[in-house]
């Protein structure tokens, strides 16, 4: 009776030798997650640390700005605030054309640090968002890709994501963009789908539209979400895996989340009547056709149940119909159909540059060149097709939802750069899962194959089994008398041996699986030479990974596009032009002048400089942007008359001709002229283009050399070297020498890369009488050398 003892010992020792396991597995992982949080925040301080503390680019200090005004007045003046210093004379009406995400959670970090006595100012909290919610993407990660593929796969991806460059560059301190907190708030909604669908939990289909409700509150991509759930849904129930786990993952999402993101000002009824929304709802009404389908097949028999679906899918047929014709009539009055500007970008590439180049001349907004994918996500380029392949063994419904994300996002990356930034996370998903799956195959052939490890594991696991199954049958050995198998007769005891032949024991079944197992993990074990070096190279491409990501976030991310900076022979060089003119303006021109520039400098001109601009990114108005276009394409004294009439004291260009600054006001002038043309015909593109080249040589058409932007910005350039010679375009300028009528330079930085000039007052109109005069004085000299003399009154 000793061996049935031992072997029910053996069971609750196993259990418990898991639950440690279990144990110790879910610690490690903690301070793993911990310690990717640290790396991700970690990673994107090089900016503070090598420059300063700084605000990056030029929305994010739109979005400063707003938050300044949000600490200082609340958040009532936040919703009704007009801003009379953009956009002038239209003004801005801030709290219904901002996306609020950003700014309400950097303004409650704010006042819980300063309500635990943390004094710090807003400045620095905007300035570390972006690598707070870095690492609680990284986490978000994490959770999602163990939701598809388990917490090694997890790990893995989260790791990734902490250190993937094109994350990195919308995240770095100081970038304090509405892609800080909105990366967070798409893969966290993308969790809570996923796990509401394999779950089937309400609690997690509330808390997944609350984290769609804050994306919409963060976004405008939101309406990649809104989108590409309903195709996981539509792809679900084609496929046939639809469940009451899909429809609750699904309906909640579609009811709840549209009522929170109608109260976004900025959002509002276009939650409902834009064509970005609209798939969704047709995904919703087709759901419930098929869950009233399947309910009906529970209740009815199989005859009723034909009849029964005959009218179910005719009348969701005529109810569709009747949705998209009703759809079809609210958007064939609009001139889009019902899509913006950027999303008709998006499903047709060429349609910005046809039809709307204020968006095509926007450089995120170009298509990526093949290099940049490399330098944006570097390896993970070669391991996602390897991420989709394992996510198709098995392939389950959130495995599927992965490889839609992966492919769409792919895609739109492909149409503009700046959704690079969409392709990231799923780009460290599938690589995550490629890479879990890899680890897990080469480490299990390496210890299947290391001498004693494969054959005691497997020996235990037989004796246990065996032990188990023995264990029984003596217990029921034990409970019948000893005497009845001597009594048996012969034919039961053949009966019984062809029983136990057709049917063998426990312990014989239980050493023929593991000994099948066993040359199942043999086939597929790869030779230990192929799996140590398969392993090797693993990690290699792993610190590859890393060093590139370093290097990205060290030197190509961190600098600050305010304050430039360049390496030679003798050292650093700081360019802090940007700065210098901006305090210029501040402290030398009257508090309520205004400013012109094109719309890239308005935010900054704004924020820093507080003085009222004309344009600005937000380029919500473009026949305004296409004035602003226009009197730089024109000549001087035209250009004047547009300035004066819109009460412009100051026009400001950037220029890099002097120190090779390639993004300056004369490489963009192209697309002022395209977007000035598009409202104002009489700015043709041609005349500013030799043989369709553009040119700022001698061979430079009269009509470039005598704009006002070529005037503005090689005003006097000629005195820097001799000759004039611009090192963007790496030629000598056509127009040398040449004076300003209506226009005076007040202001030029140190390294010429900002340059301000003043418009001249309007000339006395007596000057026309002075001119008459002199008319009648030189005819009365005439007439005195004819001999007709008069005596000069004054003498």
């Amino acid at each position: 009776m000793a061996a049935p003892e031992a072997s029910t010992a053996a069971v609750p020792t196993l259990y418990t030798n898991n639950t440690l396991r279990n144990a110790f597995g879910g610690v490690l992982s903690f301070f793993i997650l911990l310690l990717i949080g640290v790396l991700a925040f970690s990673i994107r301080l090089f900016s503070v640390i090598k420059y300063e503390s700084v605000i990056h680019e030029f929305d994010p200090y739109f979005n400063y700005r707003v938050t300044q005004f949000l600490t200082k007045k609340g958040i009532y003046e936040f919703w009704n605030w007009f801003d009379d210093r953009t956009w002038y004379p239209l003004g801005r009406v801030i709290g219904g054309t901002v996306y609020p995400g950003l700014t309400l959670t950097a303004g409650t970090i704010w006042w819980l640090l300063n309500s635990l006595n943390i004094p710090l100012s807003v400045e620095t909290v905007c300035v570390f968002t972006a690598p707070i919610f870095s690492a609680f993407a990284s986490w978000a990660t994490y959770l999602l890709t163990k939701e598809v593929k388990g917490a090694g796969a997890g790990l893995t991806s989260a790791v990734l994501l902490a250190m993937v460059p094109s994350y990195i560059s919308r995240s770095v301190a100081g970038s304090y963009d509405n892609e800080a907190v909105a990366i967070f708030a798409l893969i966290f909604t993308f969790y809570l789908y996923l796990k509401t669908l394999n779950t089937g939990s309400l609690f997690y289909a509330t808390l997944n539209s609350l984290a769609y409700f804050y994306m919409v509150c963060s976004w405008g991509g939101y309406t990649f979400i809104i989108n590409l759930i309903p195709m996981h849904v539509l792809l679900c129930i084609v496929t046939g895996r639809y469940s009451s786990r899909l429809y609750i993952a699904y309906a909640p999402l579609v009811v709840l989340g549209t009522l929170l993101a109608a109260l976004v000002p900025v959002v509002g009824f276009n939650a409902v009547m834009t064509s970005e929304h609209f798939a969704s709802f047709l995904v919703f009404i087709i759901i419930h056709v098929v869950a009233f389908v399947y309910y009906i097949k529970g209740i009815l028999s199989p005859k009723m149940f034909k009849v029964a679906v005959t009218l179910v899918v005719t009348v969701g047929l005529a109810v569709c119909c009747a949705v998209i014709a009703v759809l079809i009539a609210l958007v064939a009055s609009s001139p889009t159909k019902g899509w913006s500007g950027r999303s008709l970008s998006l499903l047709d590439p060429t349609y910005a540059s046809k039809y709307i180049p204020i968006i095509a001349s926007v450089s995120e907004h170009q298509p990526p060149t093949w290099p940049s994918y490399f330098m944006d996500i570097n390896v993970l380029a070669f391991l996602v097709p390897a991420g989709i392949i394992a996510c198709f063994l098995p392939l389950s419904d959130a495995s599927s939802f992965v490889v839609l994300y992966i492919a769409t996002s792919v895609y739109f990356s492909g149409v503009m750069v700046r959704l690079m930034l969409v392709l990231a996370p799923a780009a460290c998903i599938t690589s995550g899962i490629a890479l879990s799956e890899a680890f897990d195959v080469l480490t299990g052939s390496i210890k299947f194959q290391l001498p004693g490890v494969t054959s005691n594991a497997e020996v235990d696991a037989g004796e246990t089994s065996s032990d188990t199954s023995e264990a029984q049958t003596d217990e029921v050995k034990a409970e019948k008398p000893d005497d009845t198998s001597k009594n048996r007769p012969l034919k039961k005891s053949k009966k019984k041996e062809r029983e136990l032949a057709e049917n063998p024991p426990a312990k014989a079944t239980a050493k023929a699986k593991a000994k099948a197992k066993a040359e199942k993990k043999r086939l597929l074990a790869l030779p230990l030479e192929a799996s140590v070096i398969s392993l090797l190279l693993l990690v290699v491409l792993g610190a590859f990974y890393v060093v590139h990501s370093v290097w990205a976030a060290a030197e190509a991310y961190s600098a600050p596009s305010i304050v430039l900076t360049t390496r030679s022979h003798d050292g650093l060089h700081v360019f802090d032009d940007f700065r210098e003119a901006y305090a210029w303006l501040s402290h030398n021109t009257d508090v309520n002048d205004k400013v012109a520039s094109w719309w890239d400098y308005g935010y900054q001109t704004t924020a820093m400089a507080n003085r009222t601009v004309i344009v600005d990114n937000n380029t919500w108005n473009n026949t305004h942007i296409a004035t602003v276009g226009t009197a730089m394409s024109s000549p001087e004294r035209a250009a004047w008359e547009i300035f004066h009439s819109l009460d412009v004291k100051y026009v400001l260009v950037v220029f890099g001709g002097l120190i090779g600054y390639p993004s300056d006001d004369i490489n963009k002038f192209l697309w002022m002229v395209r977007i000035g043309g598009g409202v104002f015909p009489h700015i043709k593109e041609p005349d500013y283009l030799r043989d369709g080249q553009y040119r700022i040589d001698s061979q430079a058409t009269p009509t470039m050399l005598n704009c006002l932007m070529y005037k503005l910005s090689y005003y006097r350039f000629v005195e820097t070297d001799g000759k004039a010679y611009d090192r963007v375009r790496r030629t000598e300028i056509g127009k040398k020498y040449f004076k300003l009528t209506h226009f005076e330079e007040v202001f030029t930085t140190h390294h010429w890369m900002v340059r301000i000039y003043k418009l001249k007052p309007l000339k006395n109109r007596i000057r026309g009488k002075a001119k008459k005069s002199k008319l009648k004085t030189s005819s009365t000299s005439s007439s005195k050398r004819s001999g007709t003399k008069k005596k000069n009154p004054w003498q």
